[in-house]
């Protein structure tokens, strides 16, 4: 019986595709799914066999995928990056056909979609992320209640405290995701509720999997705006902003990375977050960084090679897909404008130009200086390949995504300031004047600038 089991793994290995670039499973993982594996039924086998895409925790798969490692046919990575499941084509305000080769709009994210997003409900109340290899608490419903509310949510210090003490299925060894660990679960296939003036957010897609993840709006029956659907991470911007302590989070209503000052919220008193708990996979989101010498720096961990210098020089999107798909540099003609997930995992949070006089990115890497709307030496926001598409129709594709490498700036109070942080990922129109918008856009006044820079991957 064990005989044919090894064989049907080594037929698996060649007959099978090979998995995304994906974290590693543990070999204790890989030994108990083979020692489970040999005394499974011969009449289940074939099932087990064809199953082999939903990754089961003990199983064929486990072996097949230390096999395939072993082989060479699969990539062992301790940051992979999980595609932002982006698969519709956009131009400047609305969905198009797939541009071919040469033709405009070549070249974002939907062309280069990575690794798919792929998560098993393991059954116990958590997610494992099959990419990731990081297992969540499947809800935001912390106290059990079946809704998700403002009662569930936390503060920072809370959130942080917490964490310890969590036990869910067994495990304890629980944290508060660091902001690479919870951006790791943002889907761009979600639609940016901005400007939306309904009391529930039905029929609008969030920017996280649903089919997995309980997630919550913000509690308008408890006077929060719906937007107000933030998660917390235990990443603390290095600085302030406003004057305030400031945590970066994710927020699945309007696919964004913002900074949340922790003192004060629009309803008043101390600002209050989701959570959701992880664990597993604890070099997720480190970098592990290699300059190549020739102008290039390869990052190990996540296996993307990066140009060292970027554009020198903002442009419009259309732009920027042209100047990626046209770029021949270091002998390489494959180099392409990185996705939003992609581009994140380039940022620094230990680093700002307030705290250490430079971009929020290792120093290996060169940014260009300029001058902000404060009138301060800054650095750029940097397109990503990716479009953040609105609820509203009518503006369907006008937006993309940016990350921000120096200060996020807002007009706020009559004066431009550092409101989101170095770090925070938004988004700009993908054409037109900035100067149509002299105090910036959207209630913390987002600076808008249009002609953002570029720094290119393969």
């Amino acid at each position: 019986m064990r005989k044919l089991i090894i064989i049907f793994a080594f037929m698996a290995l060649f007959a099978f595709p090979t998995y995304a670039r994906s974290a590693c499973p543990g070999l204790g993982d890989v030994v108990k799914g083979l020692w489970i594996l040999t005394e499974t039924p011969v009449s289940s086998i074939p099932a087990t066999i064809f199953d082999i895409d939903n990754n089961k925790k003990f199983g064929l798969p486990e072996v097949v995928y230390m096999l395939q490692i072993i082989s060479g046919q699969r990539e062992c990575l301790a940051y992979p990056i999980v595609g932002t499941d982006q698969t519709i084509f956009y131009n400047n305000t609305s969905v198009i056909s797939e541009p071919g080769a040469g033709e405009d709009f070549y070249g974002q994210n939907a062309h280069y979609p990575g690794n798919t997003p792929s998560y098993t409900n393991n059954g116990d109340g958590t997610i494992t992320d099959n990419i990731t290899g990081l297992m969540w608490s499947q809800t935001a419903d912390l106290n059990s209640d079946g809704s998700i509310n403002i009662d569930d949510k936390r503060t920072y210090a809370e959130a942080l405290a917490n964490a310890p003490g969590f036990n869910l299925a067994g495990y304890t060894d629980w944290r508060l995701p660091s902001i690479k660990e919870a951006y790791s679960l943002i889907l761009f296939s979600g639609e940016d509720i901005s400007g939306y003036t309904g009391t529930t957010g039905d029929g609008i897609r969030p920017f996280i999997d649903m089919n997995y993840f309980g997630f919550g709006y913000g509690d308008v029956d408890a006077g929060e705006r719906l937007l107000e659907g933030q998660m917390a991470s235990s990443t603390k911007y290095v600085t302030t902003t406003r004057g305030e302590e400031t945590m970066f989070g994710v927020n699945f209503v309007d696919g964004r990375i913002k900074g949340y000052g922790l003192e004060t919220s629009f309803g008043g008193g101390p600002k209050v977050f989701y959570v959701m708990y992880v664990r597993g996979n604890e070099n997720y989101g480190k970098n592990d960084f290699q300059d190549n010498i020739d102008g290039t720096i390869t990052d190990n961990a996540t296996g993307l090679m990066w140009m060292r210098d970027d554009s020198g020089a903002g442009m419009i999107w259309e732009d920027a897909l042209k100047y990626a798909e046209n770029s021949e540099f270091a002998g390489y003609t494959d180099w392409r404008l990185p996705d939003a997930k992609e581009l994140q995992s380039l940022i620094d949070y230990t680093r700002s130009p307030e705290t250490t006089n430079s971009a929020a990115i290792d120093p290996l890497f060169n940014c260009t200086q300029i001058t902000n709307e404060n009138g301060a030496a800054d650095y750029p926001y940097y397109w990503s390949s990716t479009t953040h598409a609105s609820w509203n129709e009518n503006i369907r594709g006008k937006n993309a995504v940016y990350l921000s490498f120096g200060r996020a700036m807002g007009y706020i109070d009559n004066e431009w300031t550092d409101v989101h942080g170095a770090g925070a990922q938004r988004s700009d129109p993908k054409t037109g004047d900035p100067g149509d918008y002299p105090t910036g856009f959207g209630p913390q006044g987002d600076a808008i600038r249009i002609y953002n820079y570029v720094r290119l991957v393969r």
